[in-house]
């Protein structure tokens, strides 16, 4: 699973191009104008077409209190709603949930089923073995054998919470939940609907790399690029249409090097190990959250099995980057996206 609530989310998956999203005061373009926040572990850059500098403030006031509350109510690790209920299930008694949290675990438990469970919320106490809950992991080293022989025999996951009303309770103890692969794209979906409500028509919220964008800036598409895990250049290019959010999950975004190994932070919940085969996917899809979801989905997946996936996640737009830096991707991806570098292959899935 990707635990997005880091700093190394800094390493941005998607760049945003011919815009800068790097500062609050106007950008090169003198109708767009943008401002950085901080939350989840990561900046959160908008950028709006057409506004004046007192609703900008306004705005951007307003964006800094919903992370702010989004942050403190999803956070699996901190004193809050999440970590109540949390310690709670950890002692395997029932608790009441606050409403903050009861949409999003029910997002996440029927995202989770139709991922066949490669992305599952529940994997919390997995997340801390490795240590990927710490915000840094420089100094770390893989967890041993036994450690991961013992919660693979339990193997807690979210399909063993049950909710009835804002009652939470699991079936099995071990289960704790973590939203750091769902909760800053659920929280993008938030922020769009926020600037709609404040007559926001033209934006782009970008969170960490992941981002979600309505209208268009000026006449144009929004254009972003997706870059290549081992030189961070563009690798390929796409227009972002209104409504469409565009996440990515890269095995470079976070993890230790341990005696010239590489241990990335997306667990594949079947083995209790970092997911091998794929470098980074990139997915598009009208819900934040959901593309967020099936970016980890995915990329438990593998270059055999995403098209499975993807279909069940209802997802129609995949482009993933292989352990060889082969692409594949489907017809619709490809109708959409500018390669910019040359590949030793490109495999295209007619079955999606």
């Amino acid at each position: 699973m990707k635990n997005k609530f880091s700093t190394a989310k800094f390493l941005a998956t998607i760049l945003i191009i011919f815009s800068s999203l790097i500062t609050t005061s106007c950008t090169k373009e003198k109708n767009t104008k943008s401002f950085r926040l901080l939350s989840f572990g990561t900046y959160i850059d908008v950028e709006i077409y057409n506004i004046s500098y007192k609703k900008l403030k306004k705005i951007q006031n307003q964006l800094q209190a919903d992370f702010q509350l989004m942050h403190k109510a999803w956070h699996s690790w901190n004193p809050g709603p999440l970590g109540r209920i949390n310690f709670f299930l950890r002692e395997g008694r029932k608790v009441a949930a606050a409403p903050s949290v009861i949409p999003l675990l029910k997002l996440s438990r029927s995202l989770a089923e139709q991922s066949d469970y490669l992305f599952d919320p529940g994997i919390g106490v997995l997340i801390n073995i490795w240590g990927f809950h710490k915000n840094e992991t420089v100094s770390q080293k893989p967890p041993s054998a036994l450690l991961i022989k013992k919660w693979l025999k339990n193997r807690p996951s979210i399909r063993d919470i049950d909710i009835d009303g804002f009652h939470i309770s699991s079936a099995k103890k071990g289960v704790r939940l973590d939203f750091g692969a769902i909760g800053k794209g659920y929280g993008v979906d938030q922020a769009i609907d926020r600037l709609r409500e404040l007559g926001v028509n033209n934006a782009i919220v970008n969170a960490g790399g992941d981002l979600k964008v309505i209208g268009k800036k000026g006449g144009d598409l929004w254009r972003i690029a997706i870059k290549d895990p081992k030189t961070s250049s563009p690798i390929a290019i796409l227009s972002a249409k209104s409504g469409e959010a565009i996440f990515t999950s890269g095995n470079y975004q976070r993890g230790f090097l341990w005696k010239n190994k590489w241990y990335h932070h997306l667990l594949d919940p079947r083995t209790g190990y970092p997911a091998v085969g794929v470098r980074s996917v990139t997915v598009i899809h009208q819900n934040a959250a959901t593309a967020d979801a099936a970016a980890t989905a995915l990329f438990v997946a593998g270059t055999d099995n995403w098209q499975k996936i993807a279909k069940k996640m209802g997802i129609k737009y995949v482009f993933i980057i292989d352990s060889k830096n082969n692409i594949h991707m489907n017809p619709r991806m490809q109708k959409r996206v500018e390669i910019e570098k040359d590949f030793v292959n490109i495999f295209i899935s007619d079955s999606l």
